[in-house]
């Protein structure tokens, strides 16, 4: 949580920690590595490549379509349209082909799990940022631009490093790095009187379609949709026959669920179709059936052939997973999503409804079954073997008696039919889809199950039985665990601003506005005549009428930031006072800024003079001015202390209820 109790020293100290280094962040990077999942983002990338160029020659075709009367023109044009066309529609599949690839996700571990569905990484250009930001330096804050070449460098090293992150714990610290890192730059270079005029570039993670957005929102919406997309393939990596991998990977789709349920609250307006609305709706909600379906799988980890309440709660589990998955289903069908999902991943849904509902009739069976001719200590363990068995249901059997051994064989047999059924149905849309053909463990998982199913019927099967067919009735779903949507913790990962050498953000960013002054100033007989207050940088909270630093020109609300050309910005309190005691008889020379904000305040002060209605009058606007000038400071310099304070949390809605990607 955001701490309101910080102070200014304790944000400075936050943001301008010295010798940072960036070997952790580095570690996160593997962009040499010739791995499999590497291979895939190359080839990824150069399809994407390939698509932007087809659709810049489409869009030069139709222009020059439009506007020629020339018939053998609009002939060759014409043809020229439907071969690119076509060359767009066989990448367009071959990338659809790339991005419904899970193989390479999967954990390598020999133990057989149905496979998880990963996300594949947004693709990003290669930025230049050493122009914009070196004009921004010269001519906001009135330095020597070329002095902060190293941290120009060393911030779009930092870029380049988050495209390929590692797919582990460095790779997503390597992501939240630069995503914090976004936050300073957002602060220190992003005025709203201007515009850097840097364009990102960022490919849809499915379709491969370009977007080319100026506004810094879109690169930050676009590292927190990787952030989302990286816990999916850490999930998708963990080995669920053990419970500490279950658990791991519950933990993975939960933060990757927390990733886009924050992106789709704080974001408006995406220009790809991966983050809208709708698109990230289901994407949490197919997170969300990930986790059910891991938390199943630690039940199923548990089941014992003879402990009832084991077998009971695995059905139920497995019933709940079938429920959520029927909804990722649903939110993948809406209009604008059902042509954009890839069909691989509707078909593994279906997959995964119809397996695991089966697999909750399979286990209700082996309960009513296997659990028959327990033995009982007294009639309540019985009663309560019964109730059970009833409430699993979502009605109660007709025309069966559960405390009769044969009649649970019956209902029992019924459960495994409608289990043999759901199995066949999961391996017929198994065979439809091309991709998950290419899925062997699938196709192995689903086999078994079946056999096992047909197994156990033909156990329980018997030939002189010529009673009626019962009815089974549908399971009750439930879980002994809902997912717990993880939102991004910003606060985690402490960061050193790379342009920390600007000075401190309550007065150094973009947002402020101010004057520098060079000053001379000597001591007096009662001394140099100021107040300070504060540090980083220290602030001259008042001047005394009349004395030395009145008339050097120094004012009430000035910064100190050099003192006889030593930088003071990040200095402490106690240091500035140390050298301005040190004055000597021919006195220092002080660099000082004096905000536009306070400027504003003093001149509206001096204003208020003259005749009683033009004091009336003058009062009430300076009343007005000091309240718009007071809450434009408190909003930069109060509003970022409250805000940061000692745990600085790193939200991109920290200033804004949101933003708009345009």
């Amino acid at each position: 949580m955001m701490s309101d109790s910080g102070s200014d020293e304790d944000v400075n100290r936050l943001t301008a920690e010295e010798g940072g280094s960036t070997e952790s962040v580095r570690k996160g990077c593997d962009p040499l590595v010739s791995t499999q999942r590497s291979k895939l983002q190359q080839r990824r990338a150069k399809l994407n490549q390939q698509i932007n160029r087809e659709l810049l020659l489409r869009t030069g075709a139709e222009n020059l379509y439009r506007v020629s009367s020339n018939q053998k023109v609009l002939e060759t044009v014409a043809l020229e349209l439907s071969f690119v066309n076509s060359n767009l529609q066989l990448l367009k599949e071959e990338l659809e082909e790339l991005n419904s690839t899970m193989n390479v996700y999967q954990t390598e571990s020999e133990t057989v799990n149905v496979p998880m569905i990963p996300l594949g990484l947004k693709e990003t250009k290669e930025i230049d940022l050493t122009v914009p930001l070196q004009d921004f330096i010269s001519e906001h804050y009135g330095e020597d631009s070329s002095l902060y070449l190293n941290e120009i460098h060393e911030f779009m090293e930092l870029r380049q490093a988050m495209r390929t992150p590692t797919r582990n714990d460095s790779g997503q610290e390597l992501l939240m790095e630069y995503y914090n890192q976004l936050y300073f730059l957002d602060q220190r270079f992003y005025s709203p009187h201007r515009t850097l005029g840097i364009h990102f570039h960022w490919y849809d993670s499915l379709t491969g379609v370009p977007s080319v957005q100026r506004a810094l929102a879109f690169e930050k919406g676009s590292v927190l949709f990787n952030i989302g997309a990286l816990h999916t393939q850490i999930g998708a990596r963990q080995d669920r026959s053990t419970l500490t991998g279950s658990q791991n990977a519950i933990d993975a789709f939960q933060r990757a669920a927390g990733a886009f349920l924050y992106l789709q609250e704080n974001f408006s307006h995406a220009p790809s179709l991966d983050m809208s609305s709708s698109a990230l709706s289901m994407l949490v909600r197919l997170m969300v059936a990930q986790v059910q379906e891991c938390v199943c799988e630690k039940v199923i980890l548990n089941v014992q052939d003879n402990n009832l309440n084991v077998l009971l709660q695995a059905a139920q589990e497995a019933a709940r997973v079938s429920d959520v998955y029927s909804l990722v289903l649903q939110a993948m069908s809406v209009p604008l999503l059902k042509d954009y999902v890839p069909f691989s991943w509707i078909s593994m849904v279906q997959v995964k409804t119809h397996h695991f509902r089966a697999l909750a009739h399979y286990y209700t069976a082996v309960a009513l079954c296997d659990c028959s001719g327990m033995r009982y200590d007294d009639e309540d363990d019985e009663g309560r073997e019964i109730k059970a068995l009833i409430q699993i249901h979502t009605r109660c059997p007709d025309k069966l008696n559960l405390q009769d051994p044969e009649d649970k064989r019956r209902l029992g047999k019924a459960h495994l039919r409608k289990a043999i059924i759901r199995h066949e149905e999961a391996l017929r849309l198994h065979g439809v889809c091309k991709m998950l053909r290419k899925m062997d463990i699938l196709q192995e998982v689903l086999s078994r199950a079946h056999a096992r199913s047909l197994e156990k019927y033909s156990d329980i099967d018997q030939e002189d039985d010529f009673c009626e067919v019962a009815e089974a009735p549908e399971i009750q779903s439930h879980t002994q665990q809902k997912p717990d949507i993880k939102t991004p913790d910003f606060s985690a990962l402490r960061v050193t601003d790379i342009f920390h050498r600007l000075g401190p953000l309550t007065v150094f960013s973009a947002r402020s506005r101010w004057q520098r002054h060079h000053v001379c100033l000597v001591r007096g007989e009662t001394g140099l005549g100021l107040t300070l207050r504060g540090d980083s940088p220290v602030l001259v909270a008042g001047v005394l009428l009349g004395g030395c630093a009145a008339e050097a020109g120094i004012r009430e609300g000035d910064y100190i930031i050099a003192i006889n050309g030593v930088d003071c910005r990040w200095a402490e309190h106690a240091e500035v006072v140390h050298a301005l005691k040190s004055c000597t008889e021919r006195g220092l020379e002080l660099d000082v800024i004096t905000l536009q904000t306070h400027e504003i305040e003093r001149r509206t002060i001096l204003s208020s003079t003259g005749d009683k209605e033009t004091q009336s009058c003058g009062s009430r606007k300076q009343g007005r001015d000091y309240e718009r000038s007071s809450w434009n400071w408190s909003w930069r310099s109060g509003g970022v202390r409250k805000r940061l304070g000692s745990n600085f949390n790193l939200s991109f809605g920290n200033f804004r209820e949101g933003e708009s990607m345009y």
